[in-house]
């Protein structure tokens, strides 16, 4: 059965053409605030999806830029760690320590992955599932 990648917009294409040359489907999924694809609030065990990628920027936003009823971090955290959906954070790995920085109380499903690392790492999460 083929698995579902859901993604954030501006993840590399390159990667997401590898995934689904591998066997796997493909999904854009919106942060809230660039309505790329299913909002990310409205996943859940119906048309739950088996791996998240997006990079720090899609996810992150400053405080006092998230509207009432905005998506945050923590929104994105939540589903990932109600419905055990991995989160790889593209990061390079020079980056990594201070993406980490930027969050409070990351979830054990969520991964900062270097981008020459991220297909790989990718691969092998969707082979476990």
């Amino acid at each position: 059965m083929r698995k579902i990648v859901g993604y954030f917009e501006g993840t590399d294409s390159t990667l997401l053409t590898g995934l689904v040359c591998d066997g796997h489907d493909t999904v854009p999924i919106s942060n809230g605030f660039d309505n790329h694809g299913m909002h990310v609030r409205i996943i859940n065990n119906e048309n739950k999806i088996d791996l998240l990628i997006g990079y720090v920027h899609k996810i992150f936003a400053p405080e006092d830029s998230v509207q009432a009823g905005g998506v945050t971090y923590e929104d994105i955290f939540h589903v990932c760690r109600t419905f055990d959906i991995p989160l790889l954070l593209e990061v390079g790995s020079d980056r990594q320590a201070a993406a980490r920085d930027l969050f409070n109380e990351i979830p054990d499903v969520v991964e900062f992955v270097d981008p020459g690392e991220i297909f790989e790492k990718a691969c092998a999460i969707l082979e476990r599932i």
